[in-house]
């Protein structure tokens, strides 16, 4: 009977990548030093081999757990989901196990128990995933010997909290000006809850590219990010008269939207063009195909990552640049029809 196999250690790590021990500990512990090619070969060899590293063992050594606490809101919408997966990838990559809380409600004492559920863990930095008004006001205040970083709209400013997020603005001018460039001159605008600072900021991009424009937005169509919303909002602008074009603040909406004016006979783009944001898995196949605004959410959980280990390294220079979104440009919108 053979031996068993021993498992693979650091430095079989370091062999398989060309690199030192010392690089391989340094990739394992988040450090920005090492460069992205030479990191990315660390992984690589990591994941060949199966490596896992002695936690334990080193929590004694270094006094750190290579562990990070992420509070969350329950649910399933699309954006807060996809960050947590985003977060929990850029962690791994970095060597970090994810420990997370989910809150039913935005209260201060909800924080307080996931934060003393995170420091019986040891976490070396927390995440919060603060989406709207009530969440921020609940981290405001946060108090704990280790970093907080919040990840939210980009346009959030509060002289206490650490924020990186989307450019929602952005976002908001980047589909409104799309429609613009197109020749459309009524863009309606469906928004999301007005207690979500997100869906302010698209409001403010649509409102500031049709300004620029010399056109008057009006006010816009509240919504509450379901698809039952666009479909009612679909039929009544069937029923009251139909906008040259519709920008919904996310392609939940814009789905419900496409089966109104589909039931009622109202073609896509040729009568209205639509567009929406997110760009959620199968937004490419609905009928028509969705003109919308990608988040990077990859982009944005390593910016997270890496803000929260400068923060926990006590570097100065915790960068906090806001991602910027991306038009996906599809056959849901068109120039708009003659006489328009």
């Amino acid at each position: 009977m053979s031996p068993p196999r021993r498992p693979p250690a650091m430095s079989d790590v370091a062999a398989l990548a060309g690199v030192s021990h010392q690089t391989v500990s340094r990739v394992l512990n988040g450090h920005l030093s090492v460069r992205p090619e030479t990191r990315e070969r660390v992984l690589q060899a990591i994941a060949d081999l199966g490596y896992r590293r002695n936690s334990a063992a080193r929590a004694l050594v270094t006094r750190r757990t290579g562990t990070v606490g992420v509070v969350t809101s329950t649910g399933s919408l699309f954006g807060p989901s996809s960050s947590l997966l985003a977060v929990e990838e850029a962690a791994r990559d970095a060597g970090y196990f994810v420990s997370v809380a989910s809150v039913a409600h935005w209260e201060r004492a909800a924080l307080d128990r996931a934060l003393d559920h995170f420091l019986s863990q040891g976490v070396e930095g927390v995440i919060v995933m603060a989406d709207h008004d009530r969440a921020i006001e609940a981290v405001v205040g946060f108090d704990t010997a280790v970093p907080v970083i919040m990840l939210g709209p980009a346009a959030t400013a509060h002289p206490d909290l650490m924020v990186i997020g989307v450019d929602q603005q952005l976002g908001g001018r980047l589909a409104t000006r799309h429609l613009l460039d197109l020749g459309h001159t009524q863009v309606l605008h469906v928004s999301g809850p007005a207690d979500w600072p997100g869906a302010r900021a698209r409001v403010e991009g649509w409102r500031t590219e049709l300004q620029a424009a010399g056109l008057d937005p009006g006010d816009p169509l509240p919504g509450d990010w379901s698809p039952d919303r666009g479909y009612e909002v679909g039929t009544t602008l069937v029923r009251e008269g139909l906008p040259s074009a519709v920008f919904t603040t996310n392609d939940h909406m814009a789905l419900g939207l496409l089966r109104a004016f589909a039931e009622a006979g109202v073609r896509v783009p040729q009568d209205v063009s639509v567009v929406g944001f997110d760009d959620i898995h199968g937004s490419d196949h609905f009928h028509p195909p969705l003109t919308t605004v990608r988040q990077d959410f990859r982009t944005l959980g390593q910016r997270c990552m890496a803000a929260l280990l400068a923060a926990i390294a006590e570097d100065e220079d915790v960068l906090l640049d806001p991602v910027e979104p991306l038009l996906v440009v599809r056959a849901s919108s068109g120039p708009p029809r003659q006489g328009r």
